[in-house]
């Protein structure tokens, strides 16, 4: 047999075995699904009340990740649907709709009569046809303790214009899943993807679906060649000409061991190209081998489409396993794919390499500052890698998050050499604070009108989750400057110990986060509580320099920080973070 025959071959065994566990998950969650299918029932019939749209003005959403942010195919508007949110305790799902008017900076909560069941780690896609759709399809329902998992594979749309949501059952639909990717290419919805979940078993898919819009039917789609490993959370991206799809990186895991699960991140790319028309229309995969500067492998990234067809890919994070361990450094940086030239480069922006030559000219003059601006094109020609900055942030209760930053070379070289210009000017003059998103993952994107609008996410400190409602925008013909449309401090971020009685109620507590405005004040009298605390540190003396001050209070900030991290911590750690516990206070009193 030749090197082909033994290649369909072992193909064909992959697609069986595969086949074989998915036969063998379904059946052991099906228990699983059907009581958590009762929950869904009640949930349903709460929104079942619902007879009439009701819009009314609000605030920003609440903290969440796992939604879907997509941006009005006719509006200058964004819709964010569903997500989930995890205070430590409990797990709570959404299927809310919220409308973000651009113009405005405003918020529109839309209670739509029968909506979708609650949901996370779906997919929505936006098409202008009759006014404009949302398409959702698939994602997946938790448990109140986070422990069961129910996976959908319902197909909905929302009409914009009419704001009624419809399901659209039609056969041949994609197994139930999430974390899975959608997008559209000319009048399909491509499909590829994603991961169903138990609690004793999981498979990931690397299966590919297509739903005519016209038709309104599945269609499993066959292609040739040699595709991506299963996995979910990949990034997918049509391309302009609307012939095919590019799918970079992912996640997956698999069995190293009884009961130990290795995580493999993907930075593999390939393309998924379609020749032909109807039914001559055949599809097929290739490797792609993109150039330029590649980002650091990461899973829970997000991703865009921007302006030219370039793919977006912004934040994620790289978990650090053992068999015992988990920690994750997270990312709050930007990449940019272009389609058409297949290269990588970092998104990096403008206006901190400006302001930087401006302090070099001023420093030692015109001649040695036009030498500065001509080494960056010398250093650019040089294949280096990205370097790392580690930085860390401290909690109001003291817990410590480590992050890592990854800066492209020739900005690291540039920065490396103004390193002691920029500490002697620290002492003279204070410079404008960067304004940047934290590092996160599974933050939600879309881009409109060019710019690049970010909305929440989380990151984790140690056993502990931050989950975000903050707003950005980043104009990504200028990449010059992160707007914040809305400002959330993670520091007051509720989160409950588990040590609790979990089992008491979780049911009534469950309801999609409507029982959270409940728990507001609480959470204000706490913020007040912490106010009046703060109250007892070092006082900020007038005209004082952030050096000053943490010179004068050093001791009294060594001995908080030791406090909070405990007697083993180390001396060079607590000194660390005693500093970074006084510029806080510091910038609060500011």
């Amino acid at each position: 047999m030749g090197k082909k025959g033994r290649k369909e071959k072992k193909v064909k065994g992959a697609e069986k075995t595969a086949a074989k566990m998915e036969k063998k998950v379904s059946k052991r969650s099906r228990k699983e699904e059907e009581d958590l299918e009762l929950l869904i029932a009640e949930f349903q019939l709460l929104d079942s009340k619902k007879t009439q749209v009701v819009e009314s003005a609000c605030p920003p959403p609440p903290p969440r990740l796992h939604a879907s942010l997509c941006a009005h195919p006719e509006k200058d508007e964004l819709i964010l649907f569903g997500g989930e949110y995890f205070n430590g305790k409990k797990t709570y799902l959404y299927n809310d709709v919220f409308f973000y008017n651009i113009k405005k900076n405003t918020w529109v909560k839309s209670e739509i009569p029968s909506p979708p069941p609650r949901r996370c780690a779906h997919q929505a896609v936006v098409v202008p046809q009759g006014g404009g759709q949302m398409w959702v399809f698939g994602g997946e329902f938790a448990s109140p303790n986070g422990e069961q998992f129910y996976h959908y594979k319902d197909l909905w749309v929302l009409h914009l214009n009419t704001h009624t949501w419809e399901q659209i059952k039609a056969p041949g639909a994609p197994s139930g899943r999430s974390g899975h990717r959608m997008v559209l290419s000319k009048r399909q919805l491509l499909v590829f993807g994603g991961f169903h979940e138990s609690t004793r078993d999981y498979i990931y898919y690397n299966d590919i679906y297509a739903f005519d819009l016209d038709t309104f039917t599945w269609s499993r789609l066959t292609p040739s060649g040699t595709g991506p490993l299963p996995r979910s959370a990949c990034q997918m991206t049509p391309t302009l000409d609307g012939t095919g799809v590019i799918v970079y990186g992912g996640y997956s895991k698999s069995r190293a061991k009884k009961d130990v699960d290795k995580g493999t991140i993907h930075s593999d790319m390939f393309l998924l190209k379609r020749e032909g028309k109807d039914e001559q229309e055949k599809w097929s995969w290739s490797r792609v081998s993109p150039a330029g500067v590649k980002p650091p492998p990461r899973s829970g990234f997000s991703m865009g489409l921007g302006p030219t067809g370039r793919a977006l890919l912004f934040g994620g994070v790289c978990d650090e396993e053992d068999e015992e361990t988990l920690e994750g450094d997270f990312f709050n940086d930007l990449y940019l794919y272009d389609i058409t030239k297949n290269r990588w480069f970092p998104g990096q922006l403008k206006v901190g390499k400006s302001e930087k030559k401006k302090r070099r000219r001023g420093k030692k003059g015109a001649e040695e500052g036009r030498q500065m601006e001509e080494s960056p094109q010398e250093s650019s020609e040089e294949a280096q890698q990205p370097t790392e900055i580690v930085k860390e942030i401290v909690a109001e209760d003291g817990t410590v998050m480590t992050i890592k930053e990854v800066i492209p070379a020739a900005q690291a070289a540039a920065e490396e050499s103004e390193e002691e210009e920029e500490e002697e000017e620290e002492e003279g003059a204070t410079a404008a604070p960067k304004v940047e998103p934290c590092p996160r993952s599974n933050a939600m994107v879309t881009v409109k009108h060019g710019k690049l609008y970010l909305y929440g996410g989380m990151f984790e400190v140690g056993d502990r989750q931050f989950t975000l409602n903050d707003f950005y925008c980043l104009d990504l013909h200028k990449l010059e400057q992160w707007e914040v449309l809305v400002e959330m401090d993670p520091k007051t971020q509720e989160w409950l110990e588990e040590s609790e009685s979990e089992d008491e109620g979780d049911e009534e507590e469950a309801k999609g986060g409507e029982d959270e405005d409940d728990d507001d004040d609480e959470e204000s009298s706490e913020e007040e509580s912490d106010e009046e605390e703060g109250d007892d540190h070092p006082p900020v003396k007038p005209g004082e320099t952030l050096a000053d001050y943490q010179s004068r209070t050093e001791a009294y900030w060594q001995a908080v920080a030791r406090t909070n991290m405990g007697p083993n911590a180390k001396d060079k750690k607590v000194q660390k973070v005693g500093l970074a516990m006084a510029k806080v206070f510091f910038e609060d009193q500011a």
